[in-house]
């Protein structure tokens, strides 16, 4: 390991002021990651600026509505926290599908945007690239290149981003709060955050030299999301391709989408028209494999990788089909119900089941007024309107709602 000075930081003046004096200094949170590529001399600071006890742990609602994760929250306290569990599923699903609970306890907000590729070429010192020495060539071009990018790579680098949470906060819009070292700020969206290789593959961020993360803010957010990640095993493993989606719906039509894949290029990769192509459709198979073409219509493959489009595209549907409710989600046992009641009653049922993941609406009848308008009901998609239950054909069961008249 590179010999190198340990300063301690307890305020993030004090941390701007201490990298400052080293020409190759670097922050160290819970350096889940940072010290592995220490001692694979990977990564040679000159200084490590401990941060941990710098105050950013909190996370904290913001007074629009959103929710503020301090750089140094860790993993598992996002995870976990109410708030991201109820409002921001996605980021909690895509944080439990990484590392290990242990990893999770250590690893902070921060750190993980700035996590380093796993591309075996990168972590092996004997090895020519460009993002590690610039200049020195990409030997994953040639070599087995199974888990790189097919998205916006380029003949100077063609290694992925291996992060899970910044796949989910690239779809649910989040910014990046920076403090500078002259004591500005500044925010950065996170789809901009990260970088593709372009002509400088070893630069990951738009950071600059001696900045600090202090916060990432989730906007506020009336929809619902979802993470879904395909790897080789069942955990402890990097993705092959990962989906997260963020969806608003209005009745049975998507009012406002997001979308980002991960393990396919050098960046999180926000599908840019996922709101325009998906906007006032009615989900649907068909609708979600074209869309689902098209995020991939510019998908270059390398000599062993060129599974990962149809995986890609694949999973991409998939996740968008369990987001709208046309598929159950993994691991929950979906109950298909019948719903038979008064207007005002089904629309106060729906709106309570629609905030589980474990109903999926399957018809809603108004025995009272059948001409009564239901498209503006917050259920889940896939519902279809009826007069009356005629049909309970798929449905586990019928729920009569009190008053409803119907037998």
């Amino acid at each position: 390991m590179h010999p190198f000075r340990y300063d301690r930081a307890q305020t993030v003046q004090g941390a701007l002021e201490s990298i400052g004096k080293g020409k190759n200094a670097a922050f160290l949170a819970g350096g889940t990651s940072q010290i592995d590529l220490m001692k694979e001399d990977v990564h040679r600071p000159d200084a490590l600026i401990d941060i941990k006890r710098v105050p950013l742990s909190v996370i904290m609602a913001l007074p629009e509505g959103g929710l503020r994760l301090g750089a140094n929250a860790t993993n598992t306290a996002v995870a976990y926290n109410e708030q991201v569990q109820k409002r921001y599923t996605g980021l909690a699903e895509a944080i439990l599908a990484g590392a290990s609970p242990q990893i999770r306890n250590m690893a902070s907000t921060g750190g993980n945007l700035l996590q380093r590729t796993r591309c075996p070429y990168f972590r092996d010192t004997a090895m020519a690239c460009n993002k590690r020495e610039p200049g020195t060539g990409c030997s994953a071009l040639g070599g087995i290149n199974r888990v790189h990018a097919v998205l916006g790579a380029n003949e100077k680098c063609v290694a992925t981003h291996p992060s899970d949470m910044c796949v989910a906060l690239a779809a649910l819009d989040a910014t990046v709060q920076v403090q500078k070292p002259d004591g500005g700020t500044r925010t950065i969206r996170f789809k901009d955050f990260h970088r593709l290789p372009g002509d400088a593959p070893q630069k990951d961020t738009v950071l600059e030299p001696g900045e600090l993360i202090t916060s990432v803010d989730l906007p506020a957010f009336a929809g619902r999301s979802h993470y879904l990640k395909v790897r080789e095993r069942a955990s402890y493993a990097f993705a092959l391709v990962s989906v997260a989606v963020a969806l608003e719906m209005d009745g049975d039509t998507i009012k406002t989408a997001r979308v980002a894949l991960g393990s396919v290029a050098h960046k999180p990769w926000v599908v840019e028209d996922a709101g325009k192509r998906l906007q006032g459709k009615k989900p649907d198979a068909a609708l979600f494999r074209s869309f689902a073409e098209e995020a991939f219509k510019d998908a270059k493959p390398l000599e062993h990788n060129a599974f990962k489009i149809p995986l890609g595209k694949n999973t991409l549907v998939r996740a968008l089909m369990e987001m709208s409710g046309l598929m159950p989600l993994p691991g929950e046992a979906a109950t298909r119900i019948v719903l038979a009641g008064h207007p005002e009653d089904v629309r106060t049922a729906m709106a309570e089941l629609a905030t589980s993941r474990r109903y999926i609406v399957s018809a809603a009848c108004v025995s009272a007024v059948p001409e009564s308008p239901l498209g503006s009901l917050p259920v889940q998609v896939g519902v279809s309107y009826a007069a009356e239950v005629t049909d309970r054909s798929g449905s586990d069961a019928l729920l009569v709602l009190p008053g409803s008249g119907v037998t």
